[in-house]
């Protein structure tokens, strides 16, 4: 069984035992981690599109493709577990991709990608041909920027109903959070929070109940987004900037979240983000952060976290704009750092900063 971990991409999987095979997203291409015999460690034992800098991977499971999207360079595809790809963006007239994400539709799969400038398209044949979703930009788009040069906003995150394929949450970093109940024909602006939204996860068992993370902290809300509370701030103990962010599929009150203590700005004259991976099980209001084999602070930048439920208990793999990749297979009671020499996984050029 192969997961996928990225920046920008699938960030939740179920399997039947623990998987022995991930493909990390980096700033040199597609890395592909594995399991040694007997389960005693991890190893790189492949590189892909090694010249791309992959912000999101996501396997989608009807057709069983492989897509990664590229900063700068478009969208990618492999029909044979990463082994061979080919470029697929015929109609996708921005090519720097930030996020790329899957839903069933029809008896099939949509496609969708975010991009830099903030746009979205989707595909409807196996990412073949795309068409944008114009209506994205029909909204109020005055206020959208971004700190850091080219200071422009980017469509960061995709997020969907667990019911409702047609009901999607895009995540304007910076910019603000847009909702569509029509499978992204029109979009209403969702208000209540800082306008710098990182992403969005909604509870499975309960829907209305929303969490989201931004760049001045978290934030909750238990009415499908009518209104949010606001459940830790810039100087929370969790970190003052929390971006990756998974709920559990089955356990949904286990919520978790990986926060720098402050902004990327600030990362090199620090010298460090001070990363923490933190869990909540009641919505938010309290928070535990994970550090069984973690340290306290990391120095580096945790810029991608995924969970692999797999039935007994679940994984939890985190990876950094250093390198690293640390896991946990107890469910984030304990932790190991299993690849130390990989390429970045990073967001843009956050992996300059440290």
């Amino acid at each position: 069984m192969a997961i996928a971990h990225s920046h920008g991409g699938d960030t939740v999987f179920t399997s039947a035992a623990p998987a022995d095979e991930v493909l990390v997203g980096t700033i040199e291409g597609v890395v592909c981690i594995k399991r040694d015999a007997g389960g005693a460690g991890w190893r790189i034992a492949d590189r892909w599109l090694t010249d791309k800098h992959v912000h999101a991977l996501i396997m989608e499971p009807v057709s069983g493709v492989i897509f990664a999207g590229a900063n700068g360079d478009s969208v990618y595809a492999s029909a044979d577990g990463g082994r061979s790809w080919e470029r697929r963006d015929d109609g996708l007239t921005e090519p720097d991709i930030y996020c790329l994400a899957s839903a069933r539709r029809n008896g099939g799969a949509r496609i969708y990608a975010g991009t830099e400038p903030a746009h979205l398209f989707y595909s409807d044949d196996v990412g073949r041909t795309w068409s944008e979703f114009a209506a994205l930009r029909s909204v109020d788009m005055s206020a959208w920027t971004f700190p850091g040069p080219p200071h422009r906003a980017h469509t960061k995150h995709i997020s969907f109903h667990p019911n409702d394929p047609n009901t999607l949450f895009v995540a304007i970093e910076q910019g603000g959070l847009l909702k569509s109940e029509d499978g992204g024909e029109t979009f209403t602006v969702i208000r209540g929070m800082d306008d710098d939204v990182h992403r969005t996860a909604l509870d499975p068992s309960n829907p209305d109940q929303i969490y989201l993370t931004s760049g001045v902290g978290a934030y909750v809300t238990q009415d499908g987004g009518t209104t949010w509370e606001h459940r830790t701030t810039s100087d929370h103990e969790i970190g003052g900037y929390p971006d990756c962010l998974v709920i559990h599929p089955r356990h949904t009150e286990n919520v978790f979240v990986a926060a720098a203590a402050t902004g990327p700005g600030s990362w090199h004259e620090l010298g460090t983000a001070g990363s923490r991976i933190s869990k909540t099980v009641d919505g938010g209001r309290t928070w535990t952060t994970l550090r069984d084999g973690l340290p306290n602070r990391l120095k580096t930048s945790i810029q991608a976290l995924t969970l692999e439920d797999w039935g007994d208990s679940f994984s939890l793999f985190a990876a950094t704009n250093t390198g690293e990749v640390w896991a946990s297979e107890d469910g984030g009671q304990h932790w190991s750092e299993i690849i130390t020499d990989m390429a970045p996984v990073s967001k843009g050029s956050h992996h300059q900063l440290l």
